[in-house]
């Protein structure tokens, strides 16, 4: 080639792709960061508001919590799908403040694009933030309160949880004591099985119906209207088969020649059927839960021994079947004939209640249950759904403050007082990361003033008022009383998070900005 000669482009994206790079690249992946976090800000703290989400086939959900309005909304920006990817990460491991960690993301990122603004390198905001994350866990550790976690002070943290979550005429208080009964209930070797606590709802009943059984909830109904619909103290059988008539391994083909030989195979069949019953019977199996069908003429059998039978129930491995196995105890059996002594399991309590038209059966293992069962119930089904999403938060934040220990005031006490450590420590932070740092405690510190704004407080003012609270040793975070709010103790009034749920808002509202902040050329194309 000569030297005269212009090299051609080389392409190497397709025609039809688009690529977006250097600060439009960040500013727009910050805005719609910013977007998404903004969108459940309102919904933060007790009189936080609730957010309609309808979907295209007219579905709609009701709710104020922070990871089920993000999972609802249809998203397509790669990068509002991180703010997504926080609050499910918040939700998975600590099971609450999703709406903190998502909103916290979002003012990092308005906190962020405002350094660049001023030609501050995002990887010196990416480490300024990650400096400032860990002072935040050590000041989340230094506010942490002393004591044991007695359920007193697991019921604070619980209605601290479901207040303002739509327990509807059920105070929050009221469930309380349940949602601790269910931790402690389920509770081994120090810690929480927190997947061995299950939460059944179903509508049709007021919000005070609401129960904790030791054991499982389902809408399997009595096989036949004239079998018990009740036992205590009962031997339980699972079986994992039909239980209807032998079928035999080869063809074979029968002559009948008179109605007497027809009688002696109906006799003969009758006789099969009866034998079932027998069986269990004499192995003193009083409940017979089942997998699978039972024939009719056998469940005529079962009825005549006063033998409770349930089919049908899904496998023993998931869903109901499994939750019935952990109750009672019991090993299922393949076959009637397999049956053994130590297959039994045992139900204190089996009972059947009648809700409108609807029957569901509870199954109660007592004492030695392996699971618990939270029934919630409520007058409609978005009462319903809303308070299932509540008490789930609840069991999920007294799980992790069992397990993980420690808990911090709450209404903003923590994070004012987070944001306050920030800045003292940010004067020893060198270079250009000390503005990172201030900019950190600046996004903290938009929490209480967000939930001052929501209970209907001046939010200028009443930051300024929790700053001076807050000195040394002084606690007043924002509480809500009635239309408007008001400066108080939390822990006077029982207001209490786990630290943990604080700890993890921190990291995974730093981690998923500082992502965001790392990207500065964004390629998309179809790749067909």
């Amino acid at each position: 080639m000569s030297q005269g000669q212009r090299r051609s482009p080389v392409f190497i994206l397709n025609e039809d792709s688009e690529r977006t790079k250097g600060k439009d690249a960040q500013s727009t992946n910050i805005n719609a960061g910013k977007a998404v976090a903004e969108s459940v800000r309102t919904t933060l703290g007790p009189q936080g508001m609730d957010k309609m989400l309808v979907d295209s086939t007219g579905e709609v959900v009701i709710t104020n919590d922070g990871v089920t309005i993000l999972q609802e909304m249809d998203i397509d920006h790669p990068a509002a799908q991180l703010i997504v990817e926080v609050a499910e990460s918040q939700e998975e491991t600590t099971g609450d403040g999703t709406t903190t960690a998502s909103v916290l993301a979002g003012q990092l990122l308005a906190k962020a694009e405002s350094l660049v603004d001023q030609d501050i390198h995002p990887r010196t905001i990416v480490d300024g933030y990650a400096e400032a994350a860990g002072i935040a866990q050590d000041a989340i550790d230094e506010i942490a309160l002393d004591g044991d976690l007695d359920d007193e002070t697991l019921a604070k943290v619980a209605t601290s949880s479901m207040t303002g979550k739509g327990t509807g005429e059920f105070d929050a208080a009221d469930l309380a004591d349940l949602v601790v009964d269910a931790a402690r209930g389920i509770r081994s070797d120090g810690t929480v099985s927190r997947s061995d606590i299950y939460i059944t709802a179903e509508p049709g009943a007021s919000t005070r119906a609401t129960d904790l059984v030791s054991g499982v909830v389902t809408d399997d109904d009595v096989a036949r209207e004239g079998m018990p619909d009740e036992a205590q103290d009962a031997s339980v059988l699972l079986l994992d088969a039909e239980l209807e008539k032998r079928e035999t391994s080869v063809d074979v083909e029968y002559d009948v020649v008179d109605s007497e030989q027809i009688d002696q195979a109906l006799a003969a069949e009758r006789e099969e059927f009866r034998s079932y019953a027998e069986t269990l019977d004499e192995a003193g199996v009083d409940v017979l839960i089942s997998t699978e069908d039972v024939a009719d003429p056998v469940l005529d059998y079962l009825e005549d021994y006063g033998i409770l039978t349930l089919e049908n129930v899904g496998s023993f491995s998931d869903d109901v079947g499994a939750q019935v196995a952990k109750t009672t105890g019991a090993t299922p059996v393949g076959a009637i004939d397999e049956i053994d002594p130590d297959h039994l399991g045992h139900a204190e309590d089996i009972h059947v209640e009648e809700y409108a038209d609807e029957s569901y059966t509870v199954i109660d293992g007592g004492d030695e249950a392996g699971i618990v069962t939270v029934f919630v119930r409520g007058g409609t089904a978005h009462v319903t759904d809303e308070l299932e999403r509540a008490i789930g938060d609840a069991v999920d934040v007294v799980a992790t403050a069992l397990d993980e220990g420690g808990v911090v005031p709450g209404a903003g006490v923590t994070e004012i007082k987070v944001a306050s450590r920030l800045r003292d420590e940010a004067a020893g932070v060198s270079g250009r990361k000390q503005l990172a740092v201030e900019a950190f405690a600046d996004a903290v510190e938009v929490l209480p003033r967000t939930l001052a704004e929501n209970t209907g407080m001046d939010q200028i003012d009443a930051l300024v008022d929790l700053r001076a609270a807050n000195e040394g040793d002084g606690r007043a975070g924002v509480i809500a009383r009635g239309e408007t709010g008001e400066l108080g103790d939390p822990i006077e009034e029982g207001i209490l998070d786990p630290a943990q749920v604080k700890r993890k808002a921190i990291d995974n509202a730093a981690e998923s900005a500082s992502i965001i902040l790392r990207i500065d050329d964004i390629i998309s194309a179809d790749k067909s």
